[in-house]
Parts: structure tokens; C-alpha cells; sequence
């Protein structure tokens, strides 16, 4: 059965990039242990919410605007899609993420419908 793990993170890191950095790394480990396991199908990490663009059906009109669509302390940072046996599984896999220990919000959800087709990850996300 196939689960998204989505990651949120604060608006915020007060972190040096140093600890971001590292973070990361440790991330990227953790998808790689998934990876040689078959317990993930992809992840995807996103832009920051600067970049959003929301569109929101308003009084028979589609309404197109910058940023995000509400005011939030955390933001949808990427996602995780898992394979596993059960919900006891992919909770397992998701505890162990390590960004978890950076701050991070993971909310697992089953998948409906047809199984999602792998997602790649690209390359590392590193602080500049």
C-alpha cells in the first residue's frame, strides 16, 4: 500500500546553513536507505512558499494570486511516497526521518486510487 509523508517546516529555520546543511545530508541518507529498501516510490522537495501562486473559484470567477493561501507557521516543505505492508510501517519509516529533529511536522496519509508512478528526487537541497 502506498503512504505521503508530508513534510512541513517552520516559516523560519533558525539554524545556521552549516545546520541546515547537515540536516539535509542526514535526509538524504535517510531517502537512500528508503530507496535500497523499496519502501519509497519518490520524494519531491518544493520551492519556497515565496514562489506560490494560489488559485482560489471565487463568485463565478477564478481568482489567480502570489504566495501562499493562508497566513501559517509552517508550510508543505516536500513529500515522501512510501511502500509498506501497513500504516504501522510507513509510521515507523516516518519517525525516523530525521528532520523530525530539526523541527519538522510529518503527516502520513494513505494514498487513494491508483498507485502513484515514481517521483525522483533530484539533487540535494544545500544552502548557498
Amino acid at each position: 500500500m502506498q503512504y505521503i509523508m508530508l513534510i512541513y517546516h517552520g516559516t523560519h529555520w533558525d539554524v545556521s546553513k552549516e545546520e541546515k546543511n547537515q540536516v539535509h545530508e542526514a535526509c538524504g541518507a535517510w531517502h537512500d536507505e528508503l530507496t535500497k529498501s523499496g519502501n519509497t516510490r519518490g520524494a519531491v522537495g518544493l520551492q519556497p512558499v515565496s514562489t506560490t501562486t494560489t488559485l482560489r473559484h471565487t463568485n463565478g470567477k477564478t481568482i489567480v494570486t502570489d504566495g501562499p493561501f493562508a497566513e501559517t507557521k509552517e508550510v508543505l516543505g516536500g513529500f515522501e511516497i512510501l511502500e509498506c505492508e501497513s500504516l504501522d510501517e510507513a509510521l515507523a519509516i516516518a519517525k525516523r526521518f530525521p528532520a523530525l529533529q530539526a523541527g519538522a511536522t510529518v503527516e502520513v496519509r494513505p494514498v487513494i486510487g491508483m498507485e502513484l508512478s515514481a517521483v525522483t528526487a533530484g539533487a540535494r537541497c544545500r544552502e548557498e
